[in-house]
């Protein structure tokens, strides 16, 4: 197991070890209603509206778009689930060059080129049913979680996902 799985798993003892006795504790006590504040929540939703989510299906063919940062946030990957393989075509053109736009940052992020593997993304033609992804450099890590960030590649424009 590498560090990161061993790490996490330790994390995921933790959590359930104090989790599970308060939880316990709380169904044991009556129930009480919370106090108001009369203050609003800042509560975001990390997904965007079902409206844009029928738009991606109907117009691209993808559904399921998410940006995660991965590698401790040195790339940024964008992920997609293709439902019609012929209007998702142009997001795995290898001609047409994706971007990754973080307004709040200020940068524009691209996918980077390896020496001996090629782009870090899927490229071919897509079938219906299957995930894509395509991850981007983050140098210095300036994109960060909590990020609400624009994916372009050509005409495609994923506005406003939020850096899981």
């Amino acid at each position: 197991m590498t560090f990161n799985c061993l790490t996490r798993l330790l994390a995921g003892v933790l959590v359930s070890s104090i989790l599970v006795p308060s939880v316990l504790a709380q169904s044991a006590a009556p129930a009480a209603k919370p106090a108001s504040t009369g203050s609003p929540t800042r509560y975001q939703s990390s997904r965007f509206p079902k409206r844009a989510g029928e738009y991606y299906g109907l117009i691209w063919g993808v559904d399921s778009l998410s940006v995660k940062a991965a590698e401790s946030g040195e790339l940024i990957r964008f992920t997609f689930r293709v439902l019609d393989a012929d209007k998702a075509k142009p997001l795995n053109d290898k001609q047409i060059e994706p971007m990754l736009i973080a307004p709040q940052a200020g940068v524009k992020l691209v996918i980077p080129s390896l020496e001996k593997v090629g782009q870090l993304r899927q490229s071919g033609t897509p079938e219906a049913g299957k995930s894509y992804w395509m991850a981007f450099s983050n140098p210095g890590r300036v994109v960060k979680r909590g990020d609400r960030v624009n994916v372009v590649i050509g005409k495609f424009q994923a506005q406003g996902l939020v850096v899981e």
